[in-house]
C-alpha cells in the first residue's frame, strides 16, 4: 500500500518535572486544570529531551513501521531543526521527495512540559507549517496512493484541505482527515463542503462538541432514532451523547448526520472512555487500554494512523480498532511521539493478548 501523509512537521522539546515542583488545579465548574510554575525560579528537571514530531510526521512513521510505503508532504527550514526531520525520516524509511523547503520562517518548534498525570502543556511555534500552500498540492503528488491522510494543517495552510481531500478522492485513494479544532471551528464551511470527499474522519470529543450547532441545524437529512437501551455501563458518549452552546444531540444522530454529509466512515475519540466508530453497519465502541502514563502527545496521532491504515488495507473493524487502541496505548506509555508505535509482529501479538481487555459492542442502525 502507498500511502501520504500530509501536514505538519515539527521538532519537540519534552520537559519531565517532578510533581514536587509544580502545582495543578484543577476547576470545579470546568473541565480545564492548570499547571502553575513558580516565577523567576530555576527548576530542576528530570529530563529535558528533544525528539522529532508533528502530525504528518507522527502518522508517516506510524505507517512505516506497520510496513506501509510511505511518503509526506510538509514544510521545513533551511535550517538545522529541518535537517533533523530529514534525518529522522530517513532512518524511518519514510520517503522525503515531496519535502519542501524555505527560507521564510523557521521549521516548527513545540516545548512540551510535562508533569503529574503527564498530560503535557504545549508551547508551540508552527513556523513553517503555516506555509504549505495548495499550489503546492498537486496531482504528481497524490498520483498513485492507496491512502491519503491530512492531519492537523495550521493558519494558512488549512487552505490545502479541500484541495488535497478532492484530489486524493480523484486520484481513487482512500482518503482520511484528522482536521483539528482550529480548522473545524474557523472554516467550518469550507469543511462542511469537503466531507464528501472524505472516506474516514477523525476527530477528539472536544473537536466532536464544537461542531454540536452545526449538526444540529442541518435540515436536509434524515434522522435515524435511537432505539438501543441506555443503562450505566453503557459508554461514555454513547449514555450522554454531545452538547455545546446549548445544544444536544445524541451520539447515534450526530454521527448518522455527518455520514449523510458525505463521510462514510466517522471516528470520535474520548481520550482514556475509548472511541467510537460509525460505518455502514452501524457504531461500533471499542474502550482504552489501560496503561501507566509517560506522556500523551502523538496518543491520537498513533490511533488514527493505524486505525486507517488497517481499515484502507480492507482489515475488518474489529481488528482495526483494537489494533489502533493498542498502537496508541503503546505510545502513551514513553514520553515521545515515536517511540513506542509498533510494528507489525510486536503490534499482532499485543492486540492477541490484549483483546480479552478490548471488547468492542456494535448497535448497529435502526431498521
Amino acid at each position: 500500500m502507498r500511502a501520504l501523509c500530509l501536514g505538519s512537521a515539527m521538532v519537540d522539546i519534552i520537559t519531565i518535572v517532578a510533581n514536587r515542583d509544580v502545582e495543578r488545579l484543577t476547576m470545579h465548574n470546568a473541565t480545564a486544570s492548570y499547571l502553575l510554575l513558580e516565577q523567576g525560579r530555576k527548576i530542576e528537571s528530570e529530563s529535558i529531551t528533544t525528539h522529532i514530531g508533528g502530525g504528518a510526521v507522527n502518522t508517516a512513521v506510524s505507517m512505516a513501521r506497520l510496513g506501509v510505503d510511505v511518503s509526506v508532504l510538509i514544510k521545513i527550514g533551511t535550517d538545522a531543526n529541518g535537517a533533523r526531520i530529514v534525518d529522522r525520516l530517513a532512518h524511518e524509511n519514510v520517503n522525503d521527495t515531496h519535502i519542501i523547503k524555505t527560507a521564510e520562517m523557521p521549521t516548527g518548534t513545540a516545548v512540551m512540559i510535562a508533569s503529574h498525570d503527564r498530560n503535557a502543556t504545549i508551547f508551540t511555534q508552527r513556523g513553517t507549517n503555516t506555509l504549505l500552500r495548495p499550489s503546492e498540492v498537486t496531482a504528481e503528488v497524490m498520483a498513485g496512493r492507496d491512502l491519503v491522510y491530512i492531519t492537523n494543517l495550521s493558519n494558512n495552510s488549512a487552505d490545502c484541505f479541500p484541495v488535497a481531500a478532492q484530489m486524493g478522492s480523484d486520484a481513487g485513494a482512500f482518503v482520511a482527515a484528522n482536521p483539528g479544532i482550529r480548522q473545524l471551528t474557523s472554516r467550518t464551511s469550507v469543511f462542511m463542503d469537503t466531507l464528501k470527499h472524505i472516506d474516514l474522519l477523525a476527530i477528539n470529543r472536544v473537536e466532536a462538541e464544537a461542531l454540536v450547532p452545526i449538526v444540529a441545524a442541518f435540515d436536509d437529512v434524515e434522522d435515524i432514532p435511537s432505539t438501543h437501551p441506555v443503562d450505566d455501563d453503557t459508554p461514555r458518549l454513547k449514555r450522554l451523547g454531545l452538547n455545546f452552546g446549548g445544544f444536544d444531540i445524541g451520539l447515534t444522530k450526530y454521527m448518522s448526520r455527518l455520514r449523510q454529509k458525505g463521510g462514510s466512515t466517522i471516528v470520535i475519540t474520548d481520550g482514556t472512555h475509548g472511541s467510537y466508530l460509525a460505518d455502514d453497519d452501524g457504531i461500533h465502541f471499542c474502550p482504552c487500554l489501560k496503561v501507566e502514563p509517560k506522556g500523551t502527545a502523538g496518543a491520537g496521532d498513533a490511533f488514527t494512523s493505524t486505525l486507517c491504515a488497517h481499515l484502507a488495507n480492507g482489515v475488518a473493524v474489529d481488528f482495526a480498532l483494537r489494533a489502533a487502541a493498542v498502537n496508541s496505548a503503546a505510545v502513551v506509555e514513553v514520553i515521545d511521539t515515536q517511540s513506542g508505535l509498533l510494528d507489525p509482529d510486536a503490534l499482532e501479538k499485543r492486540v492477541e493478548k490484549e483483546t480479552p481487555d478490548l471488547p468492542i459492542t456494535s448497535w448497529g442502525w435502526p431498521t
